[in-house]
């Protein structure tokens, strides 16, 4: 049985949204047809996927593993589906992704030096999308700062940095030479908790509950914003609190983090020795 992808779009689009009707919406299509598809990708699979009820929709066990296999396969496609169409316009083209903070301009530089039939393009990412890009072709290689889930990734490691505290001005740390994770038991953290696994596992920690909402943030620099008005901290890699520097801020080193990691990441599906050469003037540039 060959498994269509456009079932399993579907599928992924109920299984994030954990709502027909939803999903429906956001895939532009009637929720009759959607049913009607989930339900023929289930005889397909001999597997129920969701259990529903007039309440809620969630997710069986099946279909909690084909969600897990499903992203990456659907991320495969268009990445199959991106390369070709660059290969069909005959463009060669490398595409660098880079983290805010990490300056990749000595690695473009080198490689365009060596490769000056290439056009190599270079592109900003975030925590959230930092190998989303690799995953599904728009990007062919990403400087990304760890933890990642590395599942399908090949990964160089480059170099590692210390992470700092990020606080209000005036607030009561902020002119210490260096404070310990502890001291931020009782801050709010703008980020997400598993971002700073140390925060989130202090013990005595003031816990949530439930009822600030963490505000979605589309860059850095409105991250920066809501530290300077008091509303929380951030625990950020140096090189980033540096780059993206803030009047109403300061940054404290905080003595018991790890560092923060820096790999160079691409396809672990992709053979190509244009990708394992830049890996190296990556690393020899790190």
């Amino acid at each position: 049985m060959d498994v269509d992808l456009r079932k399993l779009r579907y599928f992924v689009a109920v299984a994030e949204e954990c709502h027909f009707g939803r999903a429906a919406e956001r895939l532009h299509i009637s929720q009759p047809v959607l049913s009607r598809q989930i339900r023929a990708l289930e005889q397909e699979l001999h597997a129920e996927l969701f259990r529903r009820d007039r309440r809620s929709t969630e997710l069986t066990a099946a279909g909690l593993q084909l969600l897990e296999d499903a992203r990456p396969l659907l991320a495969a496609a268009r990445a199959l589906q991106h390369r070709a169409r660059q290969a069909a316009l005959g463009t060669a083209v490398l595409t660098v992704g880079f983290m805010p903070g990490i300056t990749v301009t000595a690695a473009v530089r080198s490689f365009s030096a060596r490769h000056p039939e290439l056009r190599v393009e270079v592109v900003r990412t975030s925590w959230d999308d930092q190998v989303e890009g690799v995953h599904d072709g728009r990007l062919d290689v990403s400087y990304v700062r760890l933890p990642v889930n590395r599942r399908g990734l090949r990964l160089r490691p480059l170099f590692s940095e210390p992470r700092v505290a990020v606080l209000p001005a005036g607030h009561r740390l902020a002119d210490r030479a260096s404070i310990a994770v502890a001291d931020l038991a009782d801050e709010r953290l703008l980020q997400d908790p598993d971002a700073v696994p140390e925060w989130r596992d202090l013990t005595g920690r003031a816990q949530d509950d439930g009822s600030a909402v963490r505000p979605a943030f589309r860059s850095v620099e409105e991250k920066l914003e809501h530290v300077a008005a008091g509303r929380g901290v951030l625990v950020l890699p140096l090189s980033t609190a540096v780059y993206y520097g803030h009047a109403e801020v300061a940054h404290v080193p905080v003595g018991d983090l790890g560092p923060n990691d820096v790999c160079l990441a691409w396809s672990a599906d992709r053979a190509a020795p244009l990708l394992e050469e830049f890996a190296d003037l990556a690393a020899a540039h790190a």
